[in-house]
């Protein structure tokens, strides 16, 4: 069925699902609408339009993220344009509940869900192994495999992990 055949309501959902279901390249178990980086996606003048926000100034990925929103949305039959949103900036609370148990399955721990705490920010919040779920860790480096991310291990079961950093 072509997207012109579609009432408003239902080019929209399309659109929203096509963008949403965008795997993030640097962590593919989760989707851009996991992370909470895809804003809003909404039809204007015919074009489907996705609001993405980056998860830091400088992430490297974001936009390999943009150009395959905008490919997805292409494929989905919708004319495409991919905006930044800056303003409010991306926050690790924008995970949902669904993305932080795809990263804790991954073997990622997932962030506080507390950005605005001081103890979350600074790293003295209790970071809990995502293989065995001890909270006998201890951290690493301050950086992990992506900048995003600080490397931790587990004092029971013994594995490394990472911990995705509260922003």
């Amino acid at each position: 069925m072509s997207v012109t055949d579609l009432s408003a309501a239902q080019a929209g959902a399309r659109a929203w699902a096509a963008a949403a279901a965008v795997p993030d390249p640097e962590i593919p178990v989760v989707t851009v609408a996991d992370l909470g980086i895809l804003r809003a996606v909404t039809l204007r003048d015919g074009v489907a339009v996705a609001q993405v926000s980056p998860t830091y100034t400088g992430c490297p990925a974001v936009l390999a993220i943009e150009l395959a929103v905008e490919a997805a949305l292409r494929d989905a039959g919708f004319e495409a344009r991919v905006e930044r949103q800056l303003s409010p900036p991306w926050t690790t609370d924008w995970i949902t509940e669904e993305g932080r148990e795809k990263l804790r399955a991954y073997g990622i721990a997932p962030p506080a869900q507390a950005a605005n705490s001081v103890r979350a920010l600074f790293g003295e919040s209790v970071v809990a192994c995502p293989r065995c779920g001890s909270e006998a860790t201890e951290k690493l480096s301050d950086f992990g495999s992506t900048p995003c991310k600080a490397q931790y291990r587990c004092r029971d079961c013994l594995e490394p992990f990472d911990h995705f950093k509260c922003i």
